[in-house]
């Protein structure tokens, strides 16, 4: 039974299969007949189009060349009638090709509607055309005619007559007005009558400008801003400063300064420049009422201006010293190395403190643990543990980091070799704007000892100072000017670190004498009379003193020399 089950089974499945495949095949089919059906309709809508085409071409071919052969007349009436036989001949070919059977019903439909549109445009195109007053000429000739020109600039024909061109007139009001306004300024220069006609009818007078009764409009003038503030303020200082000499002047009625200003003004503004002794003194000329000769009288009162003695006392305004500085000087205040500590630890904290409340606002991202090796375990714990080798190559690259940090920082602040100079030149160089420390120095002999010569204008040009020196026989002079310091280290210099007794020099008998260097004068002067230090070779005594002569300090020569003088009589002597 199972296998006949089975089998019935299966004759019924291949039933079915069989009848899906022959709907199937169905289907294809009236598919491709659709498609057929398709392609024809299109074969025969583009066959129609093409041929409608085809006729229309043709037709427009043929009536211009009937346009072309006949003449003007035929032309006009051809113009008239042009939009109903173009209507005609259109309604011919589509019923020659509706019996053809070419056109069906909703083609023709169709095609009359759009001649309706098309007819409907033309005309209202003609109607605006013929408003505007060119419609004639457009219909009367489809191209537009030559324009031709003679000799003389008119517009001709072909004949050579001239043609007067349509002019269109402006249909703005603005542009009419400015017409009419010409033709009126025209017609006014035309009709005006020069002065000489106006003598006839009526009196001219040279004198008087023919000048139009124009009243001319006033500009705006604005003022500047703040213009009336300056003023206000002008006033209420000018008023201030009255109220403040009314003042002055009250309280030195008071008090009597006024008679006490009196002797500052009889006091004489330069010196006299002759030697005679004048009979009273500026001082006294107030108080006294006649000369000293006559001031032996008795009566005070016809000697002396009792009125003008007051119990007041005028001190004189004491002048400040060129070498007093112009702001006060104050100690500096030297910390003990505790208190050094502990400031520093006050600044570190409140620096500490600042950063942490930016990280708290959020301002700045917390900074990362510092990790090192020996805290690695306490830091991290179960971290360390799972992956020993992975954290401590990161703790390693951390410590790498912060070292160049620590190392870029010290590079950043680290000065260049122009900073150092700039730093060294700064610390030997000292303010000289309050007076110039100046010392003389005299020696027997410096020509003829080239190492001695090097140091002492070597030392001079480090510690920046300015002098000169003068080679002489028997007297050579250094002159150093600079601050109080560098003139101290230079004169260690030449007094002591210097060993001038070495050399042995000849005197003016000729007998051998140490050699010595003597400092001959110090002191400070207000500027400096010399500029780098350079050396001076002079024969004789006379261009010597001349060169410290042009520099306004000749006293220097004065005292070095007389002292080498007496030195030489002294060594003679003895």
């Amino acid at each position: 039974m199972s296998v006949a089950v089975r089998s019935a089974k299966d004759k019924n499945r291949s039933r079915i299969s069989d009848r899906d495949r022959e709907k199937e095949r169905e289907k294809s089919r009236d598919k491709d007949r659709d498609a057929k059906r398709r392609k024809l309709s299109d074969n025969s809508s583009s066959t129609k189009t093409t041929d409608v085409m085809a006729i229309a071409h043709k037709q427009i071919e043929e009536r211009k060349k009937a346009y072309n052969h006949s003449s003007q007349p035929v032309r006009k009436d051809l113009d008239a009638v042009r939009p109903f036989l173009k209507n005609q001949s259109a309604l011919a070919t589509m019923g020659a090709m509706y019996s053809q059977g070419l056109l069906s019903k909703s083609d023709i439909k169709s095609s009359d509607e759009r001649a309706k549109k098309i007819a409907a445009l033309q005309a209202q195109i003609q109607s605006k055309l013929n408003k505007a007053g060119i419609g004639n000429n457009l219909q009367s000739e489809d191209k537009p005619k030559p324009l031709i020109l003679d000799e003389s600039g008119r517009t001709v024909d072909i004949t050579g007559k001239e043609i007067q061109l349509t002019r269109v007139a402006p249909t703005l009001k603005a542009n009419i007005r400015a017409k009419k306004r010409e033709e009126f300024n025209k017609a006014q220069m035309h009709d005006a009558k020069g002065p000489e006609e106006l003598a006839d009818t009526h009196f001219f007078d040279n004198r008087i400008g023919l000048k139009a009764a124009v009243r001319t409009k006033r500009a705006l003038k604005l003022n500047e801003p703040g213009k009336y503030i300056q003023i206000a303020d002008r006033v209420r200082m000018k008023a201030q400063l009255d109220r403040l000499q009314n003042e002055i002047s009250q309280i030195a009625r008071k008090t009597g300064i006024s008679s006490a200003t009196k002797l500052a003004l009889i006091a004489p503004k330069t010196e006299a420049l002759s030697e005679e002794v004048p009979n009273v003194e500026w001082w006294d000329s107030v108080i006294l009422q006649t000369d000293y000769e006559n001031a032996d009288s008795n009566d005070i009162n016809e000697v002396i201006r009792v009125s003008t003695i007051t119990n007041l006392v005028e001190h004189p305004a004491q002048m400040r010293p060129p070498t007093e500085p112009s702001k006060p000087m104050y100690m500096p205040v030297f910390l003990t190395k505790k208190e050094r500590k502990k400031l520093r630890r006050q600044n570190r904290r409140e620096a500490w403190k600042e950063e942490q409340e930016k990280i708290r606002l959020g301002l700045e991202p917390p900074p990362e643990p510092k990790l090192r090796i020996s805290n690695l375990m306490r830091v991290l714990g179960n971290e360390a543990v799972q992956d020993p080798t992975k954290i401590e190559a990161h703790v390693k690259q951390q410590m790498a980091k912060r070292l160049k940090a620590h190392e870029d920082a010290n590079a950043a602040r680290r000065l260049t070799a122009d900073q150092r100079r700039e730093k060294k030149a700064r610390k030997i160089k000292e303010d000289t704007s309050l007076g110039v420390h100046v010392a003389v120095f005299r020696i027997r002999d410096l020509i003829n000892n080239a190492s001695k010569k090097f140091k002492v204008e070597t030392n001079a040009k480090q510690l920046y100072l300015t002098g000169c020196v003068m080679l002489f026989r028997d007297c050579n002079v250094v002159v150093v000017e600079g601050g109080q310091k560098q003139l101290s280290k230079y004169k260690r210099l030449m007094l002591h670190r210097i060993k001038w007794e070495e050399d042995q020099v000849k005197d003016t008998d000729g007998n051998d004498v140490p050699n010595k260097c003597v400092l001959v004068w110090e002191g400070t002067c207000k500027q400096r009379h010399f500029g780098d230090i350079k050396f001076k070779v002079c024969p004789i005594e006379k261009m010597a003193r001349e060169h410290f002569k042009k520099h306004q300090v000749e006293q220097y020569w004065d005292l070095a020399y007389s002292g080498a003088v007496l030195d030489n009589t002294e060594d003679s002597i003895i």
